[in-house]
């Protein structure tokens, strides 16, 4: 077994979310989860790839998802750290395509110089009219903010893992929040939604797209993210714009998450990524 650690996402170089990759050691599931609760940090397990994709591309691995407290579909700071080693013994100048474990979505990794990014295609999710029709204060009770005053609709949006979208007035606000943890939890799991991404512009934003966000979606809230590059994507995909997005403060890991769109002016196709570097 070889295990290799990275930092992903980071402001600066040396600085980010960190993320095991694994190569080798035991396939069994509970095995991968006691491994990520031991290291107490996600894990991104590398399985053989499964030949030759209809595009033309080889898939170079199925990436499987842990994390010390469950199993996940998509994680994309682990995929920069999984592309990263990737990248190194493929020679890191061509496009590879990967797959997830768990949903069997499919993922091009692309080098970009220092950074790495994953194309990521729309999936499906819950719609935000059916959620708000079954209840008009879902943003408000799932803050804990009974006067909280939304910056703008509420969205639903997912590349992977369905977010609720939530624009506060602005950074003071959004690191003033306390939400009902368990309360998201709860009605996350009802509805097929994976938390609240809370967002806002911030003060250099002058229509270039830099936002800064914080995730909701554990039940403690010292495992808040750092980074949460679905979020990014599903972010893009609903402002229709690609992003410079930093999160992090709330956890002291300062990240930047960079997103692009893809094709059409209502394109379903969107690029995420950011530094990802070895730290062993």
């Amino acid at each position: 077994m070889q295990v290799h650690e990275f930092v992903c996402f980071g402001e600066q170089p040396g600085e980010g979310n960190p993320a095991l990759v694994v190569v080798g050691g035991n396939g069994n599931p509970g095995w991968r989860r006691a491994l990520a609760r031991e290291r107490n940090l996600t894990c991104v397990f590398l399985d053989p790839g499964d030949g030759l994709a209809g595009d033309g591309l080889n898939t170079a691995a199925v990436l499987d998802f842990v994390y010390p407290h469950m199993r996940s579909p998509l994680c994309l700071h682990a995929t920069l750290a999984a592309a990263q080693l990737l990248f190194e013994r493929h020679g890191g100048h061509q496009p590879l395509k990967v797959k997830t474990a768990m949903h069997g979505q499919s993922l091009l990794l692309m080098p970009d110089g220092e950074n790495v990014f994953v194309q990521l295609a729309r999936q499906e999710a819950p719609r935000v009219e059916t959620l708000l029709d079954i209840d008009a204060l879902l943003p408000e009770r799932l803050l804990a903010a009974p006067d909280l005053a939304l910056a703008s609709a509420p969205r639903v949006a997912s590349v992977g893992s369905p977010k609720l979208l939530l624009e506060v007035a602005d950074v003071d606000t959004l690191y003033g929040l306390a939400p009902d943890l368990a309360l998201i939890h709860v009605w996350g799991k009802e509805v097929g939604v994976n938390g609240c991404y809370v967002w806002c512009r911030t003060e250099k934003n002058s229509g270039d797209g830099e936002v800064e966000g914080r995730n909701f979606n554990h039940l403690e809230p010292g495992l808040e993210d750092s980074a949460t590059g679905v979020a990014a994507g599903a972010l893009t995909l609903a402002l229709g714009q690609g992003l410079t997005l930093r999160q992090g403060r709330a956890t002291g890991r300062n990240c930047v998450i960079r997103t692009a769109l893809e094709g059409a002016l209502e394109a379903d196709t969107v690029l995420v990524g950011g530094l990802a570097q070895r730290v062993d």
